[in-house]
C-alpha cells in the first residue's frame, strides 16, 4: 500500500520511522497509556523497534495503515493511530495521545481524517471501522462518540491486557454514518452529559 499522509492543517498523520523511536518510548512511559492500552509494561527502545519492524511496515504493506500524530509535518510523535484489520470490509481503530496535547480536540481531528480515509473509494473503502476500549476509558469513548461511531455493548472478558482479560466496551460507524454525535450511548459514557454534571472527566 501506497504510504498516505493525513492532514487538516492541525493534525498531521504520518507513518512513524526510526528516527520516532526515543519519542515512543518517552510516551509510552505515561501512566495513562499504559493503564489504557495493551503495550508492554515496562516499555523500552526494544519494544519501540518492535512495533515499528512487526506492525508498521507489515500493516502498510497490508492495508492496515499506522500514523504517528503530529502537530507539524515535520514535528515529533505526539500520539498514535492504527487501523487494523477485522475481516473483509472492516477494521479495527486503535490509538493514544501525549499527556500535553489531551482535552484539547486533537483526537477527535485525528479520528475524523483516520475515517475519512477508511472509507473512501480511494483510501480503504471500508464498511466498518470498530472501536473497543477497555472499561473505564471514557475520554476514549468520548472521542469516537464525537465522530459518529455508535455504542454496541460491553464484552465480558473481550480484551486481553498483558495477559489479564479484561472488559471492554464496543463501538462502530459504518461508512454511511454521520460524522456527527452518536445518540443510544449509556449515560455514563456520555462526556458532555458529564461535564453539564460537572463531573471531572480524565483527561484523554
Amino acid at each position: 500500500m501506497y504510504e498516505h499522509t493525513l492532514t487538516d492543517g492541525t493534525v498531521w498523520l504520518i507513518r512513524p520511522t526510526g528516527a520516532d523511536i526515543d519519542r515512543i518510548v518517552e510516551c509510552c512511559q505515561d501512566p495513562d497509556v499504559q493503564r489504557w492500552t495493551t503495550i508492554p509494561v515496562p516499555y523500552h527502545r526494544s519494544q519501540a523497534e518492535e512495533f515499528l519492524d512487526r506492525i508498521v511496515a507489515p500493516g502498510w504493506a497490508d492495508n492496515t495503515p499506522v500514523w504517528a500524530i503530529r502537530t507539524a509535518e515535520d514535528g515529533r510523535v505526539e500520539g498514535m493511530v492504527g487501523l487494523h484489520a477485522r475481516g473483509p470490509g472492516a477494521c479495527e481503530i486503535g490509538f493514544w495521545l501525549a499527556p500535553a496535547h489531551r482535552g484539547r480536540g486533537l483526537m477527535s481531528r485525528t479520528i475524523n481524517l483516520v475515517c475519512e480515509f477508511g472509507f473512501a473509494a480511494d483510501g480503504l473503502a471500508l464498511d466498518r471501522i470498530m472501536w473497543r476500549a477497555i472499561v473505564g476509558n471514557i475520554p476514549s469513548a468520548a472521542a469516537v462518540r464525537r465522530n459518529g461511531f455508535h455504542y454496541e455493548g460491553l464484552a465480558r472478558s473481550g480484551g486481553v491486557q498483558r495477559g489479564e482479560r479484561v472488559d471492554e466496551w464496543v463501538a462502530a460507524r459504518l461508512r454511511a454514518d454521520p460524522a456527527v454525535p452518536a445518540d443510544g450511548w449509556p449515560t455514563e459514557l456520555d462526556a458532555d452529559r458529564i461535564a453539564a454534571r460537572a463531573i471531572p472527566l480524565p483527561r484523554g
